[in-house]
């Protein structure tokens, strides 16, 4: 009975060992799942299914599609990499592959469609609204469609003494899914943006094969009738990272930013405002840093500028070369990390890629301007701004006596006033605003208000 057993073992361990071995033989298809709105999140998980595929040694990528469509940034950056890719990528458009998608799609080596799918419209459009964009957004989206369909090449035919140009994915059809203007004869007139139904793509060339699910175009079409599957399984981190390098996310930290070293320069000490500062610094750079796009000297730029002007504000008397190289260098340093340049090398950053980064960075700062001056204006005023500072009735039940009988007394500043600091008027000492610019510590001042239990002080001119 034992010997039996023994046996029985053995050729259950030989089984699982030709099983292993006859597993290890077939090809391997790496799958990744592409079903929600291409953005900087779907980005990495096409960056790092991609990797991880090169690194098993697969033989096929197969991209699960349905979108709706997205940033046409993100999409750029996916559809070069799918071009340019090693291992061949194929795409199953399940259900939609629309604007961001089709781009997508139109970047991969074979094309197949679930029936009633669809793909095209591809007009670049309004995030908030849904409008389309002016033409030289639309010019760029047409450059990019066109050139993708050229990238899969032509037959040269030369019939009867005529050469002709025979495209495997006709440019002027990938075109018209971008530009109502485009006519295709007898296909879509002018008017009319074009969306390819699965049997209208099969004709037309920008459709591979008709399938229901992803094995069958594996089995069917790729001629893999066994294959080892291995799908992409995105990470926490992955999406986070992809959040954090959302355009209106990334404007949210620079705000932040701004907004904290503000705040900190106005205060005295080492408080929340800095430190959230530093926080947002953090996550703006962490994702672009670990993604490759921010280099070490982009973001040692930053941090010059943010040196130069704390010395501008601390050190240097007025307002001069070191502020102004040091705003340079902060919007500069937001701007450059954005940028996916090798080195020093911006050669292949393309005018719109500059143009994108330059928008969202002033964006963010200028939101962020416009949000210190309005908490600015609130602070100490009605609502919940009341709990950031005094109330305003204190300056009447309390300082008021007091530091009504100060306008117009003289006095000395304790400290360096940028703006805030403080006074000494006799023997005592007072919360002090400057209203004439900057004001060194020992100089002296006169106060010619009053207002929030604060003092309001000009600089005296000093006689040479």
């Amino acid at each position: 009975m034992k010997r039996s057993v023994r046996i029985l073992f053995f050729f259950l361990f030989i089984l699982s060992v030709v099983c292993q071995a006859a597993g290890k033989n077939n090809p391997l298809v790496y799958y990744i799942p592409i079903d929600k709105e291409i953005s900087n999140t779907t980005r990495i998980y096409l960056s790092n299914g991609l990797r991880e595929a090169s690194r098993l040694n697969a033989q096929a990528v197969l991209i699960h599609m349905n979108t709706y469509g997205g940033e046409l940034e993100s999409a750029d950056s996916m559809r070069t990499a799918v071009l340019y890719s090693r291992i061949p990528v194929y795409v199953f458009i399940d259900n939609n592959a629309a604007s961001a998608g089709a781009l997508i799609s139109l970047a991969c080596k074979k094309i197949f469609m679930r029936r009633g799918a669809s793909m095209g419209a591809a007009t670049v459009v309004n995030g908030t609204d849904g409008k389309a964009m002016p033409d030289k957004y639309q010019s760029y989206m047409r450059s990019m469609m066109r050139s993708t369909a050229e990238a899969h090449g032509h037959d040269t035919i030369i019939s009867n003494g005529k050469t002709i140009i025979r495209w495997h994915r006709d440019p002027l059809i990938a075109e018209a899914m971008v530009d109502d203007r485009v006519v295709v004869p007898n296909l879509i007139d002018s008017g009319k943006v074009l969306t390819f139904t699965a049997d209208e793509a099969l004709k037309w060339h920008y459709c591979d094969g008709i399938a229901e699910s992803s094995d069958e175009v594996i089995t069917q079409y790729l001629g893999m009738k066994q294959y080892v599957l291995k799908q992409y399984e995105p990470s926490t981190f992955d999406n986070l990272k992809g959040f954090l390098m959302s355009p209106i996310v990334q404007s949210l930290l620079i705000i932040i930013i701004i907004g904290g070293i503000y705040f900190e320069l106005q205060t005295p000490g080492f408080g929340f405002p800095i430190i959230a500062a530093i926080v947002a610094a953090v996550l703006y750079f962490s994702p672009l840093w670990l993604d490759g796009l921010a280099a070490n000297w982009e973001i040692l730029v930053f941090l010059l500028g943010i040196i130069l002007i704390v010395l501008e504000i601390f050190v240097i008397p007025g307002f001069g070369v070191a502020g102004i190289s040091g705003i340079i260098c902060v919007i500069g340093g937001l701007i450059m990390a954005l940028l996916n340049n090798p080195g020093f090398d911006f050669t292949h950053v393309s005018s719109a890629d500059t143009g994108r980064a330059s928008l969202t960075v002033l964006l963010g700062i200028g939101l962020g301007f416009t949000l210190v001056l309005w908490l600015s204006s609130k602070i100490g005023s009605r609502g919940i701004f009341r709990r950031v500072a005094l109330e305003a009735d204190l300056e009447n039940a309390v300082s008021s006596p007091v530091l009504t009988s100060l306008v117009g007394l003289e006095g000395t500043a304790e400290t360096v006033l940028r703006l805030s600091g403080k006074v000494r008027i006799g023997d005592e000492i007072y919360d002090g605003v400057s209203e004439s610019g900057f004001i060194e510590k020992g100089l002296r001042i006169k106060v010619v208000r009053f207002e929030n239990a604060q003092v309001y002080v000009v600089a005296i001119k000093q006689d040479k």
